[in-house]
């Protein structure tokens, strides 16, 4: 990918997107005076090319259109993020803190939400907002109401990835994967929780498995958990003894399963980005007889989120950066599989021909087939099913 190109391209868009774009609110011209010039600290997960250089390029343009510097602060783990604003607040750090805008959604938005850690409401009163797709989970986070106070970025997906010539026919549910896994021993595994991917895979199993998935959306209580939660530990105690390293290892993260799987280590590998195979194949990271497939029954989705930290320094040009990235050109661009791939939270109706095919391109290995979307359960469920598998398995 390279910057010219794709600046030009976005220059040809500016007149077939100015009648697509909503009036901008009387407060937005003095906000972008605000932040020209400022620094924008921006935290956000660094273990993806393909995502490292979309926002390199976000940064660029954002630079070049309103005089906004972007320094990407790559992150392995949001809850750090939750961790070091919570820490400088209480230190009486209030005004000059060290992270500007947050790649966030789920249980660290709502640690964030409750601890009156965050700037706003502010999202709603972007000039890009009239362009979102409000029949999505934009103004629920992991069943929290957002207020405001953090404005979508993109959607994903749970998604699997196997090669089809070592494995033609992968599973499509719990049960398949326990069989698969005993036919294949040692070529199966997932990332130790806490990791992302790890814990969102025992929600996908817990949201199959557990005989009462309703309760999910509400807060965590001992006796919901309780109720909740047996058949996934009877799974995973089947599940285990056939892993690699018989489940008493785990992979650190998804990366470490995509290199398993082009290695032949590993038969499957999972994501939450429904294209990233497709940037995979194109990085040579995996080979071309890769592909991407799902559950029959559906897999988790959400919409994630970008959010301003109260003791932001530069909380202008925050609001200018996260403007640019929910814009119809940003979207665009970064929904292309050759790009990115990650879907839009916009409402492709209202955006002009160009834009809308641009989103639909689809790359080899990328998902294809229509999976159901499954809510996520509610953000308590998080914290409460790390602990547990912690305690269960992750002495081991």
């Amino acid at each position: 990918m390279k910057f010219s190109k794709a600046t030009a391209a976005l220059s040809a868009f500016a007149v077939s997107l100015s009648l697509a774009l909503p009036a901008q609110a009387a407060d937005w011209p003095p906000i972008e005076a605000q932040a020209k010039g400022q620094t924008v600290y921006f935290n956000a997960w660094g273990g993806g090319e393909a995502i490292n250089a979309y926002i390199a390029w976000a940064a660029q343009e954002v630079q070049s259109r309103y005089g906004v510097t972007v320094k990407h602060v790559k992150i392995t783990d949001a809850a750090e993020v939750v961790k070091r604003v919570q820490t400088e607040v209480a230190a009486g750090r209030t005004s000059d803190g060290s992270v500007d805008l947050m790649w966030v959604n789920g249980e660290n938005f709502r640690n964030l939400k409750s601890a009156g850690l965050l700037h706003g409401p502010w999202a709603e009163s972007l000039p890009s907002w009239g362009l979102v797709d409000l029949s999505k989970p934009v103004r629920s986070d992991f069943s929290v109401p957002t207020d405001g106070y953090e404005a979508p970025w993109g959607t994903a997906q749970l998604t699997f990835i196997a090669d089809k010539v070592t494995t033609p026919t992968p599973p499509r549910s719990a049960a398949d994967l326990l069989r698969f896994a005993q036919a294949n021993p040692g070529r199966v595994s997932y990332p130790k929780p806490p990791d992302f991917h790890g814990t969102t895979f025992l929600k996908q199993l817990l949201l199959e498995l557990t005989p009462a998935p309703a309760a999910l959306q509400q807060a965590v209580t001992p006796a919901a958990f309780a109720s909740a939660t047996p058949a996934l530990w009877t799974y995973l105690d089947q599940l285990h003894p056939h892993l690699w390293r018989a489940g008493k290892t785990f992979l650190a993260s998804a990366a470490a399963m995509h290199r398993m799987l082009a290695d032949g280590e590993l038969k499957l590998s999972l994501t939450f980005n429904p294209n990233e195979a497709a940037n995979l194949i194109t990085s040579r990271q995996l080979p071309a007889t890769a592909y991407s497939f799902g559950w029959t029954r559906g897999t988790i989705g959400n919409v994630h989120f970008v959010a301003i930290p109260v003791n932001a320094r530069a909380k202008a040009g925050a609001q200018v950066f996260a403007n640019f990235l929910l814009s119809a050109p940003a979207q665009a661009h970064k929904a292309d599989t050759r790009v990115w791939g990650d879907g839009t939270v916009l409402d492709t109706s209202k955006l002009p021909a160009d834009l809308q095919a641009q989103m639909r391109n689809k790359a080899p290995g990328a998902l294809t087939e229509l999976v159901p979307t499954l809510a996520e359960p509610h953000a308590s469920w998080v914290e409460a099913l790390e602990a547990e598998w912690l305690k269960r398995y992750g002495a081991r």
